[in-house]
């Protein structure tokens, strides 16, 4: 067993200048087969909120998923989930996030997702799903009108918006503010996005409340009303905070993973041309699941350990930030055949794109999938010609897989 912390003397894997060229795939594969689990150390200004000098990188699919599951050991209220904060952000700001989902324990956490997941359940999905495969159907011939442009913009990230704001019942002509706000409270590592993530976080919170505010006085039969109203079954509503970081957790990780997703899984067909005429012919069910595992959005989040807890050969003391690399995981070798190949009809795929199968599993995970299916299903049946025209650019930033540009011919 390791009794000191083996450091690993390179990169900083949550690094954004490193992010924004690629992946470190050598990196981690190097790190699976001689030093799964390794602690690295940051400067400064790379721990914003923190205070620790460093994190345990975690990068098999078995730690990672063990992790994922292990509540009593790991917190996400301690820390939180987001591994890089802006380089300014305070120890007392880092906090304020802890209204949010994600960064609950339980049992509140327990209890706060029981209340958001009236708004997900399978009859919440299939009661829009119509509207979204119209929506996906005109954000296509929209763009095949067009010609060519940003497939970013164009095409990966409206289904998500427009999905956002039928679930919010937010006016559709609102989506350009979402989109604008949750890119500038991402992209805060990214000199080229205009705005300031803070000012763009207090938009999102007073517009939730002013939400929250109208459905109080006015019901209607939608997700906003369920979600700050008393339920049938006795149920509590949100408080205005809660529901305001509520929106702003669905503004991001209903907005940029999936739109990234759709993204990433283009550029991968561009790079695999068989494979896309494969989906052409057959559309096969476990297409999503290989573009989300090959798109993997979300690169990494954070725990902190709440007890000295054992993670692999190493022993993880009590207030030790944990970093599970799903980017790693979701091709370690060990788990699955290949997996440097994007193969559509893959069978066997335990992907952890979604948080793994813990407390902290993606509450949206089936309507992303959705969106992933319709999407591919209309590019498929209305611009299969379409090409790409310029080279892929990336997002800056140290835990988000994002992509700001990907220049295509639709016709």
């Amino acid at each position: 067993m390791t009794t000191t912390p083996l450091t690993y003397d390179g990169l900083d894997l949550t690094d954004p200048e490193q992010m924004e060229k690629a992946v470190p795939h050598d990196a981690f594969r190097h790190l699976r087969e001689t030093a799964p689990v390794i602690w690295v150390e940051q400067e400064p200004e790379a721990r914003a909120g923190f205070l620790d000098t460093g994190y345990w990188a975690v990068t098999k699919h078995a730690d990672v998923a063990a992790i994922s599951k292990n509540s009593k050991d790991f917190s996400t209220q301690r820390n939180g989930v987001i591994v890089r904060f802006a380089p300014d952000m305070t120890r007392d700001q880092v906090e304020l996030q802890g209204a949010m989902l994600i960064h609950h324990d339980p049992p509140s956490h327990t209890a706060m997702r029981q209340v958001i997941s009236r708004g997900f359940t399978p009859r919440a999905i299939a009661a829009i799903e119509g509207a979204l495969k119209e929506r996906a159907d005109k954000i296509v011939e929209a763009a095949l009108a067009k010609g060519s442009g940003n497939f970013v913009e164009d095409l990966a990230a409206e289904l998500p918006l427009q999905a956002i704001a039928e679930l919010l019942g937010v006016p559709q002509e609102d989506r350009g503010k979402l989109f604008d706000w949750s890119n500038q409270m991402l992209a805060y590592d990214d000199p080229e996005v205009e705005g300031d993530e803070a000012v763009a976080a207090a938009e999102i919170l007073g517009y939730a409340m002013m939400l929250a505010d109208d459905r109080r006085k006015n019901p209607k039969d939608d997700i906003i009303t369920k979600l700050v109203t008393v339920g049938e079954d006795g149920e509590g509503a949100l408080t205005d905070d809660e529901f305001g970081f509520f929106v702003i957790l669905l503004a991001v990780a209903g907005n940029e993973t999936t739109r990234n997703a759709i993204t990433h899984g283009m550029q991968a067909f561009f790079e695999n041309p068989d494979q896309w005429e494969l989906y052409k012919a057959e559309r096969p069910a476990t297409a999503v699941d290989e573009i989300i595992r090959w798109a993997t959005p979300v690169t990494v989040f954070q725990r902190t350990a709440i007890n000295d807890v054992q993670v692999g050969d190493v022993t993880v003391k009590e207030g030790d930030r944990v970093l599970m690399f799903y980017s790693s995981a979701n091709f370690d070798e060990d788990v699955f055949e290949d997996p440097f190949s994007f193969n559509i009809k893959r069978e066997n795929n335990p992907h952890v794109a979604f948080g793994g199968h813990g407390a902290h599993y993606c509450i949206g995970a089936n309507l992303a999938r959705r969106e992933v299916d319709l999407m591919f299903n209309a590019i498929a049946d209305k611009m299969p010609n379409l090409k790409p025209t310029g080279q892929i650019r990336r997002l800056r930033s140290g835990w988000i897989n994002g992509v700001k540009e990907l220049h295509a011919d639709y016709s």
